[in-house]
């Protein structure tokens, strides 16, 4: 890996075409460099979230989530492989179970905000939805894991609800949307 990564310009990008893993070279406007692309910021939008003061076992979960969508990049690299772990997702539904367990009911919709923590969060979130609808859109031209759907559709409710839980954590408040808030009066 350290001869493999010794030289970061190799200027083999300069023709607009991205490499993967089997060799094969991909234009950089192609559906699956955008799906990794997508997966990368929202890696980084995590990073991001993680440079905040966050409760524990918060930020313990978001170093394993990085390290999980480092692995859905590597299955999207690699086509025709199957290599994301099932495991993932259901890990997924046990966090979004466990950080849902103490929040009040939503009686209406929330705005993204309140502290900063939470709003790099909901930011995530929604890097997260735009990655799984890239991806949706690849699965329905080439064969893609659907497990990576599953996994990205689960994380963007997992950060939904991470989000919330840190205001529950900070003893505030979700921003609440106001329907009518903009009428004139």
């Amino acid at each position: 890996m350290g001869n493999r990564l010794s030289s970061i310009t190799t200027r083999t990008g300069d023709d607009g075409t991205t490499g993967l893993a089997d060799g094969r070279r991909l234009p950089k406007t192609d559906l699956r460099v955008h799906a990794m692309g997508d997966v990368d910021e929202l890696n980084s939008a995590i990073g991001l979230i993680l440079t905040e003061t966050l409760p524990s076992p918060l930020d313990t979960e978001l170093v394993r989530i990085q390290h999980d969508l480092f692995d859905l990049g590597a299955a999207l690299c690699m086509p025709g492989y199957d290599i994301f772990p099932v495991t993932a997702i259901e890990r997924l539904d046990t966090l979004i179970e466990s950080f849902n367990k103490p929040l009040t009911r939503l009686e209406e919709f929330i705005l993204p905000g309140g502290s900063k923590a939470a709003a790099l969060t909901h930011v995530a979130r929604t890097v997260c939805r735009r990655a799984e609808r890239t991806v949706v859109d690849l699965r329905a031209h080439e064969e893609t894991p659907q497990a990576l759907v599953l996994y990205l559709n689960r994380l963007s409710d997992f950060l939904f609800v991470a989000a919330r839980w840190i205001h529950h954590q900070q003893g505030r408040n979700d921003v609440m949307w106001k329907k009518g808030f903009n009428k004139p009066e």
